[in-house]
């Protein structure tokens, strides 16, 4: 296997690749997971508390809301490896926050966040949950600043100490201007996280589907399976606002940008371990792949993925951090 992983290392020519503790890589899946720190403590607290509060003014979201918490716990597990370590009151910012779950539990945690949240195309159906999220965060004295733009118009310098976001960085429109707006708002030495498919793997996480090489080549081939989608709630637009971003285009990106990206390998073990406990996730994927994900998971297989390469996994989890000195 290592021979496998180090040939793979060779055609994919990764670069500053991590493989942090693996059993920090299995934290929360679901609500039975023991909490490990008090961020998500926290988050956990924030996101029982209006869950409840939901269902009960909402029971009609059913699913759609438990796929939303369900991305916010997944969201808290990865995070917590920078956010557990800042202090009460640091500055966050949330790049596409979506409903709203992360930043506003963060706010309750005690960070000061900006979420940034324009509803562009194929996101409409949110709308209705984080008028839900933000009445609730208001009420409770938990509400985050939210700045009502894309991700293109960040305009910062130097304010933040912390950037994430959660599968949103395959919907922008302009990847590069992204990153630069993301990192100057940054303090040096600060840290943007985010995590998203690798389109390079050829696999389409929304549509659960495998790619053909390119974005239209695949749209013309399974345009009626892509339109037909039954889990993506507007199918057309989520397929119109995917860019087909890669660990490649982020690494050629960064280095435009001059300095090198990070890349954690153990995001694919993260989603296997997920698929194996996350109801929602399985309900929204083929039930062929939780089989083989608790298959795999039983015998130890799955801890070898974090011997890939980031370049051959099919999501990636990547931190860039501004230079101290150079300019952005």
């Amino acid at each position: 296997m290592l021979t496998v992983a180090a040939a793979l290392q060779g055609r994919y020519g990764e670069t500053r690749e991590t493989v942090p503790d693996l059993r920090r890589a299995a934290i929360i899946t679901s609500r039975a997971t023991v909490l490990e720190s008090r961020f998500l403590q926290a988050t956990e607290l924030w996101l029982e508390d209006f869950e409840r509060h939901a269902r009960a003014i909402a029971p009609d979201l059913g699913d759609v809301l438990t796929d939303y918490i369900g991305e916010a716990r997944f969201g808290a597990s990865i995070l917590d490896a920078e956010l557990g370590q800042l202090p009460q009151g640091s500055r966050v910012l949330e790049v596409g926050a979506g409903m709203l779950l992360l930043s506003c539990a963060l706010q309750s945690a005690g960070y000061q966040v900006s979420a940034v949240e324009p509803v562009g195309t194929g996101f409409s159906h949110i709308t209705r949950l984080r008028e839900i999220v933000w009445d609730y965060a208001i009420d409770r004295g938990c509400r985050p600043e939210l700045l009502s733009i894309k991700a293109e118009q960040i305009v910062a310098d130097a304010e933040f100490d912390f950037a994430f976001s959660m599968n949103v960085m395959e919907h922008v429109d302009d990847v590069p201007l992204v990153l630069r707006r993301v990192l100057g708002a940054l303090r040096p030495g600060a840290t943007y996280r985010f995590v998203c498919p690798n389109y390079r793997f050829p696999y389409e996480p929304h549509f659960d589907m495998p790619t053909l090489f390119s974005k239209s080549l695949t749209g013309r081939v399974l345009r009626s399976r892509i339109l037909g989608s039954r889990t993506v709630i507007d199918p057309a637009g989520t397929w119109q606002s995917l860019n087909w971003i890669s660990v490649a285009s982020v690494r050629r990106t960064c280095r435009h940008l001059g300095f090198e990206p990070e890349f954690d390998r153990t995001v694919c073990f993260r989603y296997v371990r997920r698929a194996i406990g996350d109801p929602g996730f399985q309900r929204r994927h083929s039930g062929f792949l939780s089989v083989l994900c608790a298959s795999l998971d039983a015998i130890g297989v799955t801890r070898l993925l974090t011997l890939l390469p980031a370049g051959a996994q099919p999501a990636m989890s990547c931190r860039l951090t501004r230079p101290r000195l150079s300019p952005i």
